[in-house]
């Protein structure tokens, strides 16, 4: 029985350490023809790691309890492992396909308000601070008239990543 819980002891040990050493193993593996893209699914670090631990505490209780043998406490613990390590890959693919946290894109910029932080010249670039999704953003902006800081403004055009085009809000 201490056989299998050291080998459940090493299975939680090797997903503390795939978690800690995140794609460490599936970096060294990174361009070796057969072994491309072993460890992308069925055969990653935590899916290994949920089948190695969940055999062997399921084999030390089924021995603890039941009272069998060591080849009963794997034939036990082998399904069990299984079922764990498929459970650990699907879990996985759904948290890497979940898609309700997605950055926002250029597109999102355009229509939003806020205000001049750095006075914007008309043949240059000034700073404004907008909110996008609830969160204040700092971006380059330019526009066709001068505005002084403190100037209300709304995006008219996404130019970059970090860059807008302004108007004036006029009330």
């Amino acid at each position: 029985m201490a056989w299998l819980l050291g080998i459940g002891i090493a299975g939680v040990v090797l997903l503390v350490l795939s978690l800690v050493l995140d794609g460490v193993l599936e970096g060294l593996f990174e361009g070796v023809g057969v072994l491309e893209g072993l460890f992308d699914g069925l055969l990653s670090l935590p899916v290994i790691a949920g089948f190695i631990s969940m055999l062997g505490f399921t084999g030390a209780i089924a021995m603890g309890t039941a009272g069998v043998g060591v080849v009963g406490a794997t034939a036990i613990g082998v399904p069990a492992g299984v079922a764990t390590g498929w459970l650990t890959y699907r879990f996985s693919r759904v948290l890497m396909s979940d898609r309700s946290g997605a950055a926002p894109r250029n597109d999102d910029l355009i229509g939003a308000s806020g205000s001049v932080v750095t006075a914007i010249p008309t043949d240059g670039y000034g700073e404004v601070l907008i909110r996008l999704a609830g969160q204040p953003v700092k971006l380059a902006a330019r526009s066709q008239v001068p505005l002084a800081r403190g100037a209300e403004v709304w995006v008219e055009q996404a130019l970059s990543h970090s860059a807008v085009s302004v108007r004036l809000v006029e009330r």
